[in-house]
C-alpha cells in the first residue's frame, strides 16, 4: 500500500474538514508557573483544536530554549498529532551547506523529533536545498522554504528580485515533480496579502505557508489570492493568537481557531461569488 505524502495528506484533510487554519504551537516558559503546566496547556490547545485546523506548526526556538526537557514535549507533540491525523510542520527554519545540511535534513525529516514537513532557510544557495529535497521524497515529506517572510525588516534582504528568484527555483523543482502539489513549498507571510494572488502565479505547483494570521496583524479577508481555485494549496498559520487567545483559557483558544477557520472559509466563499 502507497502511502500518501505530506501534500496529499494535508489536501485530504483541508476538504474533509474545510479548514486552511494551521495551529501554531509555540510554548512560551514565559507564559507559565511550571513546566507541567506548560506541557498540560500545550497538549490540551492541541488536542480540543485538532478537528479546527488542517495541520500544527510546532516553532522548534522555543522547544529548544527548554532543553532536554523540551525535546520530550516535542517529540509528545508530534506523536500526538500524528495519533490525531495532522500533519507535522517543524518550523526550524534550517539551512547549511553539504553534510551539515544533510544532518538537518535526517534530525527533522526522518528522525525521532520529525516531522512531516520543515521549514527551509535558502540564502546559503539553491545547492543548500538538494539533501532537503531528497529526504523529503525518501520519507514522503515537505519542505517550506522562505520566499517572502512574514517580518517588517525582510525587506532588508529579501527586496530586489531575491525572493523572486528563490520563488522560480522552487517553481523548477516543482515542475520536476510532474502534476499536482509539489512536496517543495514556500513560505510566504500573510502580512503581504496584495500580493499573495502574484505569489500564487508564479509558484503554481507550491503548497505555500502564510505566517503572521492575529498576532502579526493579517487579516482572514486578505487572503484568498493564496488558494487554488478548489480552495486547497495553501495553509495560513496563527501560534500566539489561539495559543495564547486570552491568557491560558482554554475555551479561548478554541474560539479564536473557529473564528480564524471561518474566517478564512468565509474570505474564500467570497472571492468564488466575485
Amino acid at each position: 500500500m502507497t502511502v500518501p505524502t505530506f501534500t496529499e495528506r494535508l489536501t485530504a484533510r483541508t476538504l474533509a474538514l474545510n479548514t486552511r487554519l494551521c495551529l501554531g504551537l509555540d510554548p512560551r516558559q514565559d507564559a507559565y508557573g511550571s513546566h507541567t503546566e506548560l506541557r498540560t496547556h500545550t497538549l490540551e490547545v492541541l488536542h480540543r483544536c485538532a478537528e479546527l485546523v488542517a495541520c500544527v506548526k510546532p516553532q522548534l526556538a522555543f522547544y529548544e530554549a527548554l532543553g532536554l526537557q523540551g525535546m520530550e514535549l516535542l517529540e509528545e507533540v508530534c506523536a500526538a498529532a500524528r495519533a490525531l491525523g495532522l500533519p507535522v510542520i517543524l518550523d526550524a527554519k534550517r539551512g547549511d551547506i553539504g553534510s551539515t545540511a544533510a544532518a538537518y535534513a535526517q534530525a527533522w525529516l526522518a528522525g525521532r523529533h520529525a516531522g512531516s514537513a520543515l521549514t527551509v532557510n535558502p540564502f546559503l544557495g539553491f545547492e543548500t536545498l538538494q539533501p532537503f529535497v531528497d529526504v523529503a521524497h525518501e520519507n514522503g515529506g515537505a519542505l517550506f522554504v522562505l520566499v517572502k517572510t512574514s517580518n517588517p525588516g525582510q525587506a532588508d534582504l529579501q527586496g530586489g528580485g531575491v525572493s523572486e528568484r528563490v520563488a522560480d527555483e522552487l517553481t523548477r523543482l516543482g515542475r520536476e515533480e510532474g502534476k499536482g502539489l509539489s512536496s517543495v513549498g514556500a513560505v510566504v507571510g500573510a502580512t503581504h496579502p496584495q500580493e499573495l494572488a502574484d505569489w500564487r502565479r508564479r509558484m503554481p505547483h507550491a503548497p505555500l505557508l502564510l505566517p503572521g494570521l492575529g498576532a502579526q496583524g493579517a487579516r482572514p479577508d486578505d487572503l484568498a489570492g493564496a488558494f487554488l481555485p478548489d480552495g486547497t494549496g495553501a495553509v495560513v498559520s496563527a501560534s500566539r493568537g489561539i495559543q495564547y487567545a486570552d491568557g491560558l483559557d482554554l475555551s479561548a483558544a478554541v474560539q479564536a481557531a473557529q473564528g480564524f477557520r471561518d474566517g478564512l472559509n468565509a474570505a474564500l466563499e467570497r472571492a468564488r461569488v466575485e
